[in-house]
């Protein structure tokens, strides 16, 4: 379902359902699939209850399906010469996956560092972190950075940039990150002057290390399509040469 770009509501409600379920004894599976009650425990639906009860004679159907229609997976010597990832999003806010699965399969490729950076507070919609569920997911990094060295987990954020160019999280909080990529989230149709000084102001804080997908545009998917903000690009682009911010080339469709 990732591979297809499912929207993460859906992958996380399969997460959920598993881990329902083997969270039961051999015995309580059994039991359930032949009363056919999969759908009285919590977090599971007539869809995922479909796909544990086919599970018991093989391949459920569902799952034959979604590996047929994936893409292996190319790019060839591009994906061979990247190091790492600098922009990720865990199911701590409006990812897929859980923090130790991302940063073991980073390292299985091959990778030599990621970094975990999930939304900030305001972005509610995308269960923006809070201050203290940031200092809590910092906690767990540092468990798994021992376990994965050599392997480099980068901690981070996509911070939202407010509409006078500040930023949403604690400075102190954001000093104490690896990673802090800053991005618009909200009023992307601003008048073009707003939008440019509304930038500028957020990559010149010495905190940025990183503009996100500063057009705001979608191509296609779920979400549906949305036109590019409008700002003087030149204008922006100077200032991240200035102030050593980098700029995303977000190129997901």
């Amino acid at each position: 379902m990732e591979r297809a770009r499912a929207e993460s509501h859906r992958v996380k409600a399969y997460r959920r359902a598993a881990d329902v379920v083997s969270d039961l004894s051999d015995e309580q599976r059994e039991l359930r699939q032949r009363m056919g009650t999969w759908t009285d425990l919590p977090g599971i639906g007539p869809k995922t209850a479909g796909v544990i009860a086919a599970s018991f004679d093989g391949v459920p159907k569902h799952l034959e399906e979604l590996r047929a229609a994936a893409e292996p997976i190319g790019g060839g010597p591009l994906r061979d010469a990247l190091k790492g990832d600098l922009h990720t999003h865990s199911d701590w806010s409006d990812g897929g996956s859980p923090i130790e699965e991302m940063m073991r399969t980073a390292a299985a490729l091959g990778h030599e560092y990621c970094a975990l950076t999930d939304h900030s507070p305001r972005l509610t919609v995308a269960n923006g972190l809070s201050a203290e569920r940031l200092r809590s997911q910092l906690d767990v990094i540092r468990a798994l950075r021992e376990e994965l060295a050599p392997f480099r987990i980068l901690t981070g954020i996509e911070v939202d940039i407010l509409d006078d160019g500040s930023l949403d999280q604690d400075d102190d909080l954001l000093d104490e990150l690896d990673v802090v990529v800053a991005s618009v989230h909200s009023k992307l149709r601003a008048e073009y002057g707003a939008m440019t000084r509304r930038m500028i102001r957020a990559v010149e804080n010495p905190r940025v290390d990183i503009l996100g997908h500063c057009t705001g545009r979608l191509v296609e998917g779920g979400r549906g399509t949305r036109p590019e903000s409008k700002f003087d690009a030149e204008k922006v682009f100077e200032a991240c040469r200035a102030s050593g911010t980098a700029v995303e080339i977000n190129s997901r469709p």
